[in-house]
């Protein structure tokens, strides 16, 4: 069943990704009329986790960014399929970094790094940081239920020469890693709700006190890698720019759960300045004191 669903829904995903990137968008706008408008995707979690962390905007700005938040929600996800062929050139033009002379400086440290980033802007297309960079890009994430879309999102990501790892192997690959003589950047995406059973640590997040994820803290103490947040951010449709930020250097120095409670501050002002271009579908606040 897993690989009739998989070959009935590729030659549309292909199709949509060879489109001009005009007529892409004129299709992202119909989904998104579907999306919000008819099926009213997840809207309720969108309510009520917007009345939570965005209490100083009345009912009608934060309709607005409701509004706008669905569109970008629509763009990101067709231009996740996008990458299935686009071109680097392409790529290259429509998602720049804006400091990369920071990422080469942490190169000459000769230590692999952390890169903590949140579901903001397009995470997605950050994986072209992996063109610019002598780092071997490994992405973490939860692996697709689907064995056919898995490898399918396995094979785009090494088109941009990254490497996947589920969660649950982090850790052994990361002290395999530690014996070769190269350099690796993990990215992890990191300011989503952890199982309760796996919260070491409450902390405010947007006002509100909830558990939060401090796995990429601690492996950044075990392996001693210095550590980095990227800030997407939206410049116009399907346009973006990364902006990298040195958190540590020497992780073991700073006090538990610091790195972490400074990676939420950084989401925080992403959060505030453009609120619509967060993942607002996410139960984040689901355990909240």
């Amino acid at each position: 069943m897993q690989f009739l669903v998989y070959i009935l829904v590729f030659p549309i995903l292909w199709i949509i990704s060879i489109l001009p990137f005009r007529v892409f968008y004129w299709f992202s706008d119909l989904i998104y009329i579907i999306v919000y408008r008819i099926v009213g995707y997840r809207k309720k979690t969108v309510r009520a986790n917007m009345a939570l962390a965005l209490p100083h905007l009345n009912s009608h700005e934060r309709l607005v960014v409701e509004k706008k938040f669905y569109h970008h929600l629509c763009d990101m996800f067709l231009e996740m399929v996008k990458t299935l062929t686009i071109s680097h050139k392409e790529m290259d033009k429509r998602f720049k970094i804006t400091n990369i002379e920071l990422v080469k400086e942490f190169e000459n440290k000769g230590k692999s790094v952390v890169l903590l980033t949140s579901h903001y802007g397009s995470w997605e297309w950050l994986m072209t940081l992996n063109n610019q960079t002598k780092f071997h890009g490994v992405g973490v994430y939860k692996k697709i239920a689907n064995k056919h879309f898995d490898q399918l999102v396995r094979n785009i990501r090494s088109r941009f020469n990254a490497e996947l790892v589920e969660t649950t192997q982090t850790i052994p690959l990361m002290r395999d890693n530690e014996k070769l003589d190269q350099l690796f950047m993990y990215g992890l995406v990191s300011d989503q709700s952890p199982k309760l059973n796996r919260a070491f640590h409450w902390h405010p997040f947007m006002g509100v006190e909830v558990p939060v994820h401090t796995g990429a803290e601690m492996l950044a103490k075990r392996y001693d890698l210095n550590v980095l947040f990227v800030d997407v951010q939206k410049i116009k449709r399907g346009y973006y720019e990364a902006t990298f930020v040195a958190i540590t250097e020497d992780p073991r120095s700073i006090p538990d759960f610091e790195i972490t409670e400074h990676f939420l501050k950084l989401v925080e002002k992403q959060i505030l300045d453009a609120p619509e271009y967060y993942l607002w579908t996410h139960k984040r606040w689901k355990h909240k004191r």
